[in-house]
C-alpha cells in the first residue's frame, strides 16, 4: 500500500470571523509546496470554539462546507476538520471529511465539553466514522473525545484493523496542554495505530489560551513530528503502511483485545 501524505495546519483563529479564517486557510493551502493526500485543520477551523452557535451555525452544506469542496477540487487533496453546523433544531460540532470529487463523509462531536458548556446548546454524535483514503482506513474524531478510550477503540475482526490511523482535531487549552501530550501518546499505544492531533494557537473570544502541540505519533506512540507550541506553523509527514503493517505483525496485540459494545 502506498504511503500516506498528510499536512498539519497549527494556526491561530479569529474569533467567529468566517471569511477572515476561511480566507487565510486559503492562502496557506496554496503555499503548499508538494500536493499531500490529505490537509487537516483543527476543531471549529472557520470560527474558533463557539459554544453559543446561533450566529456562526451554518447548514449542513453551508459556506464552510462549500469552501471544503472548492478547496478540496482545487488541490487534488482530501480535506477534514470541524465547523459549527445547525440541522433542523439542533446544533452539533460536526467534522468533515471531503474529497476532491466533491463527495464527502461528516462525523458529529460524541463528546461535548460540559465544562465549556458545549453541552447546554449542541447536541451530540452517536455514529462512529471511518473513511478510507489510498487503502488506508481513517477514523476522525474531535478534541475531548481523546480522553474517552472506549469510544476511540480500534477493533480486530476477520484479520484486519478497523483503522490504521486515528485524527483528533482540536481546541485544546494550553493549561490542560500535558494532559493532550500523553493522551496522544496512549492512544497510539494502545491501538496499534498512527495518530495525529491537530490543535490551535492563541487565546479565542473567551480569553482562554491555546498553545498547538500538534503532533504526528507512530504506532508506538513514538513522536514523528512534534510542532513547537505558541507558533502558527504547517508541516506535512509521509506516514508509512508498511512499517505500520510489520509491526503489527511482529507484535500482535490485537488477538487479546476485548469485544465490546458501546450504548448511545
Amino acid at each position: 500500500m502506498d504511503n500516506l501524505s498528510i499536512t498539519l495546519i497549527q494556526p491561530d483563529l479569529a474569533w467567529e470571523d468566517k471569511p477572515g479564517n476561511l480566507a487565510k486557510f486559503e492562502g496557506i493551502i496554496s503555499k503548499l509546496k508538494t500536493k499531500p493526500d490529505l490537509v487537516i485543520l483543527p476543531e471549529a477551523f472557520s470560527t474558533g470554539f463557539v459554544v453559543e452557535p446561533h450566529s456562526v451555525a451554518e447548514e449542513a452544506e453551508g459556506q464552510t462546507f462549500r469552501w471544503m469542496q472548492k478547496i478540496s477540487a482545487d488541490h487534488g487533496c482530501a480535506i477534514t476538520g470541524s465547523c459549527i453546523v445547525k440541522s433542523g433544531d439542533d446544533y452539533y460540532n460536526r467534522l468533515i471529511w471531503m474529497r476532491p470529487d466533491g463527495s464527502s463523509e461528516y462525523y458529529d462531536k460524541r463528546h461535548l465539553f460540559r465544562f465549556g458548556d458545549e453541552h447546554l446548546q449542541f447536541s451530540p454524535g452517536d455514529q462512529r466514522m471511518v473513511v478510507e483514503l489510498k487503502g488506508w482506513k481513517i477514523r476522525p474524531l474531535i478534541c475531548y473525545d481523546l480522553r474517552f478510550p472506549v469510544w476511540s477503540k480500534n477493533r480486530y475482526f476477520n484479520n484486519s484493523y478497523e483503522y490504521d490511523l486515528l485524527i483528533y482535531v482540536a481546541n485544546w487549552p494550553g493549561k490542560r496542554s500535558y494532559a493532550f501530550r500523553q493522551l496522544l501518546i496512549a492512544r497510539a499505544i494502545e491501538n496499534q495505530s498512527y495518530v495525529i492531533g491537530v490543535n490551535r494557537v492563541g487565546r479565542d473570544g473567551k480569553g482562554t489560551l491555546h498553545q498547538g502541540d500538534s503532533a504526528v505519533l507512530d504506532y508506538r506512540g513514538k513522536p514523528i513530528i512534534e510542532i513547537p507550541p505558541d507558533v502558527e506553523d504547517v508541516e506535512t509527514v509521509q506516514l508509512s503502511y508498511e512499517k505500520l503493517h510489520e509491526y503489527r505483525e511482529g507484535f500482535k496485540v490485537a488477538l487479546d483485545w476485548d469485544d465490546f459494545s458501546i450504548g448511545k
